[in-house]
């Protein structure tokens, strides 16, 4: 669980707990939420969390929800974004399109499940990042 006291936001490790809040709202299954919505919180949290190992390069970077544009600054710090890490990029599509009615098919529980472990996968990553140099911006 996030520590309930706010960091500054320039400070890598409030956008870690954001993530992870988001990571944890986006595992509560339940009937009386859409799937789509719980895929939102899995794309915010490896947005949040990708933003974090930008903050902690020290590199400014777009407030946008493109998680491979993300990735691509990322590695322009010279920090390795693997093949297998990118297939995070699939979760942009849940951060506008699928929360309204409409505007593209609703996902299925096994979309839902890689969602979640996908974004449990880079929050871990950016913590490992973050977190292996035991800096507190």
């Amino acid at each position: 669980m996030p520590d309930p006291s706010r960091l500054p936001s320039d400070d890598p490790r409030e956008w870690l707990n954001r993530a992870r809040s988001d990571l944890a709202l986006a595992r509560r299954r339940s009937q009386d939420v859409y799937l789509e919505d719980l895929c939102f919180h899995a794309q915010q949290a490896a947005e949040k969390a990708i933003k974090a190992i930008l903050i902690h390069q020290q590199v400014e970077f777009p407030y946008i929800h493109d998680i491979g544009q993300l990735l691509r600054e990322v590695a322009r710090t010279g920090i390795t974004v693997t093949e297998d890490l990118r297939e995070v990029e699939t979760l942009t599509r849940f951060a506008v399109i699928s929360r309204y009615p409409g505007l593209g098919e609703p996902p299925r529980v096994r979309d839902h499940e890689k969602a979640v472990q996908l974004a449990r996968d880079v929050v871990a990553w950016a913590d490992a990042i973050v977190m292996r140099s035991g800096e507190a911006i």
